[in-house]
């Protein structure tokens, strides 16, 4: 633990320089995970107070259920903006470590944000708040994701990101919970003080969390690093290897996926509150978002259970199969009611658990040197997050009620589910999948030195000044 902050590692890094950090061994990369995952914590904490402000402003504020969706809009929609410029430059020209203090930044300016916007009761600031701290979610997203499917032996980076994005679930499952105590407190009050204060308490952990991260020694996978990693793996990746990025085409599927699932999952979350008080009478809006934090409760649970099955079984596989259960229970929600309805969807949050972060470490299998700039292709991708609810949204103003309108994300599901059904039926591609389960990159004996490749970064350098 001292070794990790004795030493504070640069915050640039060159692409070109192998620094053999992609060998680490999983008791090497143990702390930089775990100061990682914490970021994904944060994240999910967000979201998850995301889904419960959408309902609470539909109250204090008097506004519709389709205009609340512009939270999400505002929100999802920072992440391909943030993803496919500074956030993806940042990440290409300095390093892994910048980027986070970037994330970190952003997200406590647009917490703090959260106070005038609440002294003014002004949605519209609001949304341009919630989309700074989307901006710095989309920026730790673009670095967080791949440093974790890369960071560590190979074989284990779908078990890594999952497990990661199972922390991130409890964040999920704490946000409800705090908002059904604190912003549902007294739903005749139209006060929005707890929203100043929780935020205001946000933004301070998130910059002293960024000052941590300044002073630890974060390894930089470079990528040399991953072109070198994909080598070694062994001769799986023959047809995609020195394919221009724009020839990679499972990242590309991937990325459409993305797109249709994370927008529906977004969708189905943000208006939970609003389908158990409309299609389950005598909920109130705290209820239903105690029922949301349970919701929630079985999308960790899913996590750290669909990580414990990858142990025993090919990802790639466990997806599917996790797949084919969103489906089967978000159709049965669309005409279910009642408790039948609210047992359906809890049951498509449990499924829905591992699927981002497959969707993502299958989707920048075999890059090689293109993974930082297919990272941001797909959490680019996220942008469905911010079309798909106001879709649900517009519907469920049509209908006025909830319920029916939930066929929206199933219809993008359906088109999602394209992608778990390539990874395992298309046999070129399933076998690019499973490349990395039998590498013994970072499990045998040599361990990762900082000192020696920081040595061989500058007698690098030096050559290259003297040509």
């Amino acid at each position: 633990m001292g070794k990790f902050f004795s030493k504070r590692s640069p915050m640039r890094a060159r692409d070109d320089q192998i620094t053999n950090a992609s060998d680490l061994t999983l008791k090497q990369s143990l702390l930089p995970l775990i100061l990682v995952t914490i970021l994904f914590f944060l994240w999910g904490f967000a979201y998850g107070l995301l889904d419960v402000l959408n309902k609470h402003f539909q109250t204090t504020l008097h506004i519709s259920r389709s205009r609340s969706s512009g939270l999400q809009a505002a929100y999802f929609g920072a992440y391909p903006i943030a993803s496919l410029t500074y956030a993806g430059i940042v990440l290409k020209k300095f390093s892994y470590k910048a980027t986070f203090m970037l994330g970190l930044t952003l997200y406590g300016i647009g917490a703090l944000l959260f106070w005038p916007a609440a002294l003014k009761r002004s949605f519209g600031g609001f949304c341009g708040a919630t989309f700074i701290i989307g901006s710095g979610l989309g920026t730790l997203e673009t670095a967080a994701n791949p440093y974790l499917a890369v960071c560590g032996p190979p074989k284990y980076s779908e078990m890594r990101l999952n497990l990661a994005q199972a922390v991130q679930a409890i964040g999920t499952v704490v946000g409800p919970v705090l908002a059904s105590h604190v912003f549902f407190k007294n739903v005749q009050d139209d006060s929005l003080q707890s929203v100043q204060w929780v935020y205001l308490g946000i933004a301070i952990f998130v910059f002293v969390l960024a000052g941590v991260f300044y002073i630890a020694n974060i390894p930089e996978v470079t990528d040399a690093d991953m072109e070198q990693q994909m080598e070694l793996t062994g001769g799986v990746f023959t047809a995609v290897e020195g394919k221009p990025l724009k020839r990679q085409y499972h990242l590309w599927w991937a990325g459409a996926a993305q797109f249709c699932y994370v927008g529906s999952q977004v969708a189905i979350a943000g208006y939970f509150v609003n389908y158990v008080t409309e299609t389950r009478p005598g909920t109130t809006s705290s209820q239903g978002a105690n029922l949301l934090a349970t919701a929630q409760g079985c999308f960790a649970a899913g996590r750290f259970l669909g990580t414990f099955f990858m142990k025993f079984a090919k990802p790639r596989w466990v997806f599917f199969c996790f797949f084919t259960g969103v489906i089967v229970f978000q159709a049965v929600a669309v005409g279910a009611r009642k408790n039948a309805g609210l047992a359906s969807l809890n049951l498509v949050l449990f499924f829905e658990s591992i699927c981002f972060p497959t969707i993502f470490t299958l989707g920048i299998r075999g890059l090689g040197k293109h993974t930082k700039t297919g990272s941001t292709v797909i959490v680019g991708a996220i942008i469905g997050g911010a079309v798909i609810p106001p879709l649900l949204g517009a519907t469920a103003d049509h209908f006025d009620n909830t319920g029916p309108a939930m066929f929206v994300p199933l219809i993008f599901f359906v088109l999602a589910y394209t992608f778990p059904i390539g990874v395992n039926f298309y046999k070129p591609l399933a076998k690019l999948m499973d490349g990395f389960l039998e590498s013994k990159v970072g499990q045998g004996d040599k361990e990762f030195n900082t000192d020696e490749a920081e040595a061989a970064e500058m007698e690098d350098m030096g050559k290259k000044e003297g040509v």
